[in-house]
């Protein structure tokens, strides 16, 4: 209790809803049959989504309720699916508080998305014989090598899941290896996912008032990759001097942080959740607001995605959805958490992987002054994202079996 409270004081729990990680419920459960999808953030619950949509043609009556962990995923859901589904904050992992929310919730079936196991909901889970699948999985070596050191408890953990859909054959090993049972790949989920939404109305009026200007977008930015960004403005600028550079910081929570980087800064700077004018004399427009990624994708023709300089560590973040909206896709080195999709994709030739900030600056002004190279990779990376959209059906068609547990309503 005293560490939510903490939390709390810290804004990394919402005051009026931490109580749900104690699984004390903020809504009533619907009667009738009802689908419980577990995604841990805001990676998860994007591949989530298309899922949902699916689910929601084939069994519209079932209730569908979905539990995330973080206040930035939670924001998501509430823009995007919030009239499909309850949201619930994610219980910590205490015995009680899992056999409390899953007492009041019931749960006909599970999706539990991706790489979180939590080992005191999941023995709930399996003693209560509820359908579950572990959709999208994977495994990092590190997690791998903690689990196969209580190989004997993690196998009886697995086996909670009917089945486990990997990404990779890389993953399916691993799993494979635990002893986890009906271990298939179906390839990663982020594939499938359907295109940002865009408000035309948005589009418009910022595509009006960049008027064309060169522009180009650091997307999902974490700590350090906004000072890069703006390191590269400022070189670009003296080369191509109505440059715009766009950054859409991957947690907007970060702006008083960022504000603090660049306000000594000889530079132009816009805040949208200020709604500060996006101008011809702006140098760079930081994108601060929830939900609105995909306009930028649409009004930039080159995108960086971020937390692949980052100084967290890195991992990377999803690049099929700059990919759809026909984007050329640069990254830095630390993409390891989608390690499988980059390296498809620079199969293809579909993505720039830049090492260094002086390798950045060199691609980026080589793709804002080379039309022909541009419009290269941005075809490449738009076949790229429209050859993987069949996924889903893989996916649908193997949690089948478990979803029909929704088919006839009480």
């Amino acid at each position: 209790m005293c560490v939510l409270r903490i939390r709390v004081l810290k804004k990394k729990e919402l005051a009026d809803r931490y109580y749900e990680k104690k699984a004390i419920p903020s809504k009533t459960r619907p009667k009738g049959k009802l689908l419980w999808i577990h995604a841990a953030s805001v990676g998860e619950a994007q591949s989530a989504l298309r899922l949902i949509k699916e689910i929601r043609t084939l069994y519209p009556t079932a209730s569908l309720l979905f539990t995330t962990g973080t206040i930035t995923s939670s924001q998501l859901i509430d823009k995007s699916v919030k009239d499909e589904c309850i949201h619930q904050f994610y219980p910590l992992d205490h015995p009680d508080w899992c056999k409390r929310f899953l007492d009041y919730w019931k749960p006909d079936a599970v999706l539990w998305m991706e790489s979180e196991l939590w080992p005191n909901m999941l023995h709930e889970i399996k003693k209560l014989h509820i359908p579950a699948v572990l959709v999208n999985a994977r495994m990092s070596d590190k997690s791998f090598n903690s689990w196969i050191k209580i190989n004997i408890f993690s196998e009886s953990l697995l086996r909670c899941f009917t089945q486990i859909l990997c990404q990779t054959e890389y993953d399916q090993e691993k799993y494979i290896a635990l002893k986890a049972p009906n271990v298939i790949v179906t390839d990663n989920l982020k594939y499938s996912a359907s295109p940002l939404k865009v408000s035309a109305e948005q589009f418009e009026d910022l595509n009006g008032t960049i008027q064309g200007r060169p522009c180009w977008l650091y997307a999902s930015t974490h700590a350090g990759e906004e000072e890069i960004a703006l390191e590269l403005h400022k070189k670009l600028k003296k080369i191509i001097p109505d440059i715009l550079t766009i950054i859409v910081p991957r947690h907007p929570e970060r702006r008083v942080e960022i504000k603090a980087l660049l306000k000594s800064e000889n530079q132009n700077i816009s805040f949208r959740n200020n709604k500060d004018i996006l101008s011809k004399e702006t140098d760079i427009y930081i994108a601060d607001t929830l939900g609105e990624l995909g306009i930028f994708y649409s009004l930039s023709q080159i995108t960086c995605i971020g937390r692949s300089f980052s100084h967290d560590g890195g991992g990377g973040h999803n690049p099929i959805e700059a990919a759809q909206f026909r984007c050329a896709v640069l990254h830095g080195p630390k993409v390891q958490n989608l390690q499988e999709i980059y390296d498809d994709m620079h199969k293809e030739k579909a993505a720039i992987q830049v090492n260094t900030t002086d390798e950045f600056y060199e691609e980026l002004l080589s793709l804002l002054t080379d039309r022909d190279k541009l419009k290269l990779y941005q075809d490449r990376a738009y076949s790229f994202s429209k050859s993987k959209e069949n996924v889903i059906s893989t996916v649908m068609e193997n949690i089948k079996p478990v979803l029909q547990e929704l088919e006839h309503n009480n």
